[in-house]
């Protein structure tokens, strides 16, 4: 009857997870099934052979390593903040915060570019699936903007430090997985224009 019980217990202590951290973690598996589902109708729309032939703007270079730079940049805020280096830990989210409004300007310079291609939004598909990609993602990184505000008015209010860091945690998954998501858009877009 109590190995029973300890079985039942350990059973019941084997996957804990904070309900917030799940539900971002549902909530990004959802991102991934939308983006999933764009650049397979991408492919699909693609192989109809009516489809514009253009490059992808070099800002969408530059965007790429602002993405990368930022992503190492919120790692550093989680390492200071394990080692409650509080004034570095405001600074690497801050810093985050100014590569994210960089990357976001990046990308609107590059449809400013894609317009002076004459690749528009409306017409051709590829130019109407290029727009929704990258804008897509610009509304989740802004999204992932707001969390880097709310978490560093709790830096400010020394609410992040080593021994409560689940929020930051939070933040710097969200902001790794937008910029891996990237990525993959810039290379799908890369091999697939």
């Amino acid at each position: 009857m109590n190995a029973a019980m300890s079985l039942k217990k350990d059973k019941g202590t084997q996957f804990r997870m904070h309900p917030k951290k799940f539900a971002l973690w549902l909530f990004m598996v959802s991102v991934v099934m939308l983006f999933a589902a764009l650049t397979s109708a991408y492919v699909v729309k693609q192989s109809d052979g009516v489809w514009l032939d253009f490059e992808l703007p070099m800002v969408f270079d530059m965007t790429s390593i602002i993405i990368v730079a930022s992503s190492v940049v919120m790692q550093l805020a989680y390492y200071f903040a394990k080692k409650d280096e509080i004034v570095k830990m405001r600074i690497m989210l801050l810093l985050t915060a100014v590569s994210g409004i960089g990357f976001l300007i990046g990308q609107y310079l590059g449809w400013q570019a894609l317009v002076e291609q004459g690749v528009y939004f409306v017409g051709n598909p590829a130019g109407s699936f290029l727009y929704v990609l990258t804008g897509v993602h610009g509304f989740h990184l802004i999204s992932a903007l707001i969390f880097i505000a709310v978490v560093a008015v709790a830096a400010f209010k020394y609410k992040v430090h080593s021994k409560s860091l689940d929020q930051l945690e939070m933040c710097a998954t969200y902001w790794h997985f937008l910029g891996g998501l990237w990525l993959y858009l810039y290379l799908f877009l890369t091999l697939n224009h």
